[in-house]
């Protein structure tokens, strides 16, 4: 997730359009610190998530507000606070498109989905995933492992999935291909393209662009319109934010129907003329 807001910001100060820097492993009890030194040397924008300091970095958004601030956030902007805009990765487009190519592949039409906390971002990536519309009948296992990195929390949530049938799974957290890999079954990326990694296991993903989101607040910031907004509309299909990854090593492995449909769809989104649900909501087993 934060490496696609790294990549984003490398190449918009490759462009020569910002000057970059950035802290890593900030705690969320540290953040607020964080944010006001930032403040206080002078940068005109920050970016980052507040997930778990929400109220913490909206405080201190408001001792500073010539300051821009563009945070990942479950909540939406304030027009009191009118120097906070929020994002998130509604990455639902791509996610829909991937759960079709599962829907085709999986033979036991049982699947198992591994996140890492419900909280709408990855909650409406799960039920995008979970309409694809080429098996109706699909058992689906979801499970939430209670954290953003424990790989082997989420590999032994992954083998007890496995057990109980899946063929396919979900991959929202790290460790998770690396069950399928071992037993030898399927495996659905998210957020990054993974298959480099599991040639034989990461069919698709769902991957998140993050410039036209960054690209927008560099524009406000420099044009002195910032202001409070949802920009989260950026990570959509058809403002470049989001995609299906390459087949790559699944290249014509996949049903020709499904693919026929994903195109199709794929069209539509991007034309406006089909629109993928958005639900907040926790998603439970099938």
């Amino acid at each position: 997730w934060v490496s696609r807001l790294h990549k984003a910001a490398t190449a918009a100060q490759d462009r020569g359009d910002i000057a970059y820097t950035f802290s890593e492993n900030v705690s969320n009890t540290d953040y607020a610190r964080v944010l006001r030194e930032y403040a206080e040397a002078g940068n005109k924008l920050i970016i980052g998530e507040v997930f778990g300091a929400e109220a913490e970095a909206r405080e201190v958004a408001a001792e500073y507000p010539d300051v821009a601030f563009l945070m990942g956030s479950s909540f939406k902007e304030d027009a009191a606070l009118p120097n906070f805009a929020v994002f998130d990765n509604y990455i639902q487009d791509a996610s829909y498109l991937s759960g079709i190519i599962a829907g085709a592949m999986t033979e036991s039409g049982n699947i198992g989905m591994v996140g890492g906390f419900p909280i709408p971002e990855v909650n409406r990536l799960m039920h995008a995933f979970m309409a694809g519309e080429m098996n109706p009948d699909i058992q689906f296992q979801v499970s939430f492992i209670g954290s953003w990195f424990d790989p082997p929390k989420a590999k032994e949530t992954a083998f007890a999935m496995i057990e109980n049938g899946a063929d396919i799974l979900y991959a929202e957290r790290f460790g998770v291909s690396d069950a399928a890999k071992e037993k030898g079954i399927l495996a659905i990326g998210n957020v990054i393209d993974t298959q480099a990694e599991y040639p034989d296991t990461v069919v698709a993903s769902a991957i998140w662009h993050f410039e036209p989101t960054l690209d927008k607040a560099i524009a406000e910031v420099q044009a002195g319109t910032f202001k409070a907004a949802d920009y989260g509309i950026y990570s959509f299909m058809n403002q470049g934010g989001t995609s299906l990854a390459p087949l790559g090593t699944f290249e014509g492995k996949v049903p020709a129907a499904a693919m026929e449909l994903v195109a199709q769809r794929e069209a539509e989104i991007m034309s406006g003329a089909f629109t993928v649900t958005i639900n907040d909501e926790e998603p439970v087993s099938s």
